[in-house]
């Protein structure tokens, strides 16, 4: 279960072009593909929601993509830090394999606040020892031709790249789940 904010549920682009649909074609029937992803979604819409998709999906592995909307509205980071540790411990305890995808933020937000933001991620992957993929646009970002215009969200042209990205934490994932 992918449970993430726009960059997951592929703002600006047709469903069938996102990075998460292109995973679910990838796996085929070998694994089903639950995208929770809401657009403008915060890591407490995302804590608020979970523990009912939890119950719902009963995923063996969820990928926590959330806290890119706190940043940009400048939240505290120990606030962001605090309820992405609570989806960690509410997915742990229903036994699924939690991977976190980290994020950066436009530089325009300052070194002050975006550097912690980003090690905010790494950190959390640590302490839990979680799948981690430091950066979900690596690649991408960096290359506007790849961007919309809004500078934030990927194009469908990058989806492929993202899910390039991902799916090597995943597949780790899942064998870990697998073997649990």
């Amino acid at each position: 279960m992918v449970h993430g904010d726009s960059l997951s549920a592929g703002y600006g682009i047709t469903p069938e072009e996102s990075w998460v649909t292109l995973l679910a074609e990838h796996y085929g029937d070998r694994h089903q593909v639950i995208n929770a992803s809401i657009s403008g979604e915060t890591s407490r819409g995302g804590l608020d929601r979970l523990s009912d998709l939890l119950k719902t999906h009963q995923p063996d592995v969820v990928v926590l993509e959330l806290g890119a909307n706190d940043g940009l509205r400048g939240y505290p980071i120990p606030q962001i830090a605090k309820n992405l540790q609570e989806m960690i411990d509410l997915a742990k305890a229903n036994n699924a394999q939690v991977i976190i995808l980290g994020i950066r933020l436009p530089p325009n937000l300052g070194k002050r606040y975006t550097t912690p933001f980003f090690e905010n991620y790494a950190r959390l992957a640590k302490s839990n020892a979680l799948a981690y993929l430091p950066f979900l646009l690596d690649n991408v970002a960096q290359y506007s031709e790849l961007m919309q215009s809004d500078g934030l969200h990927p194009t469908a042209e990058a989806q492929p790249l993202i899910l390039q990205n991902v799916l090597p934490v995943l597949d780790q994932a899942l064998k870990r789940a697998a073997a649990s």
